[in-house]
């Protein structure tokens, strides 16, 4: 079981969200403490341990730390916002 890490800047976008959003993200969050790579994670490309998953249109950015067993997140918007 992994420990989740949220960055502020993650929290302030999750914050901004509709409860509806919020509700799904928030849920598949959780469920990356015990699987950190679930079906339809994408690794980042040029990044050694960052991955991403898809909720609707949105996309959470988080790194695998395997030594330590934390998930940090780190962004949380929009798929046409978050790779800026």
């Amino acid at each position: 079981m992994y420990n989740l890490s949220i960055e502020r800047s993650a929290e302030k976008n999750l914050r901004k969200l509709s409860s509806v959003y919020f509700t799904k993200i928030i849920t598949k969050i959780q469920e990356l403490s015990n699987e950190p790579h679930p079906k339809g994670c994408k690794k980042l490309i040029n990044n050694e341990n960052f991955w991403r998953i898809r909720v609707g249109d949105y996309r959470v950015i988080y790194e695998v730390i395997e030594v330590e067993s934390i998930i940090k997140i780190y962004k949380i918007g929009h798929r046409k916002d978050v790779y800026r």
